[in-house]
């Protein structure tokens, strides 16, 4: 490890477990922020959902948590590292919405787990105890039976479970969703939530960009509601109680009628 590497992680240490951290961050694409004023931080174990209207921010509030964009104002560490020169990607394990890219990929549900092994070993052969844990993954996640199936014949729900279990196999200490849902049925949906919280209480940190505010509600520990800024971070049970979603949507917006 470097001697910064080794400061970074004193840092971490120091915070206290924060994970994400974001002081003062303004990001507009053009003039116009798209993100305004943000200070948050999210701490190991955490379950967070970020919620919004469309268009609110939420994605580029992810993308700066990640170090894929830069704040034009003020500071993102990920892991106790400016989050743009984090550099780790075994730590972070990915679910975009739909998992589009995968309907075309002609490969197995193993293969596709087994990339998670990959910041480890490289693109070399995977050893005995690598596929030890590939296939701890697909039973954590409920996909033993479906291994050999290719991607292409899955369900939306199971695409998502392989993908899942591909951040398990690469041992992620955070897991990173973005919609994750749309477009899987209702029972898939429920199962889903459940296997991100048994997730969550084995020690993963979850962070969740999600529309549909019953599931958030149902789920989630914790909310920050974002329309270019902050109008709630706190407890689920408060953020319910609140006027937050009324204000940030600007709308009488409900948490019944969901997408489910």
């Amino acid at each position: 490890m470097s001697a910064s590497s080794d400061d970074a992680a004193a840092e971490s240490a120091a915070t206290g477990g924060a994970i994400v951290e974001l002081s003062n961050v303004n990001f507009g694409y053009t003039a116009t922020p798209v993100v305004e004023d943000i200070t948050l931080r999210i701490d190991q174990g955490e379950y967070v959902a970020v919620v919004g209207p469309n268009g609110s921010g939420k994605s580029t509030l992810m993308k700066l948590m990640l170090g894929l964009l830069r704040p034009d104002v003020g500071k993102a560490r990920l892991f106790g590292e400016a989050s743009h020169d984090f550099d780790d990607g075994s730590r972070i394990g990915y679910v975009a919405q739909h998992a589009s890219a995968s309907k075309e990929m002609p490969i197995t549900v193993r293969e596709v787990v087994r990339m998670g092994r990959f910041p480890h070993v490289g693109f070399g052969r995977l050893s005995a105890e690598d596929e030890a844990i590939v296939d701890r993954a697909l039973e954590t996640v409920g996909m033993t039976a479906f291994a050999n199936r290719r991607v292409t014949k899955l369900s939306g729900g199971q695409r998502q479970r392989a993908f899942i279990a591909r951040a398990l196999a690469g041992e992620a200490d955070l897991l990173v969703l973005d919609e994750p849902t749309v477009g899987v049925d209702a029972e898939s949906v429920d199962a889903f939530y459940d296997l991100l919280e048994s997730l969550n209480e084995e020690g993963i940190t979850v962070l969740l960009i999600e529309h549909d505010l019953s599931a958030v509600t149902e789920h989630a520990e914790r909310v920050v509601c974002l329309n270019r800024e902050i109008y709630f971070d706190g407890p689920t049970e408060e953020f319910v109680q609140s006027d937050a979603l009324s204000r940030a949507f600007g709308t009488a917006a409900s948490f019944l009628g969901g997408s489910r």
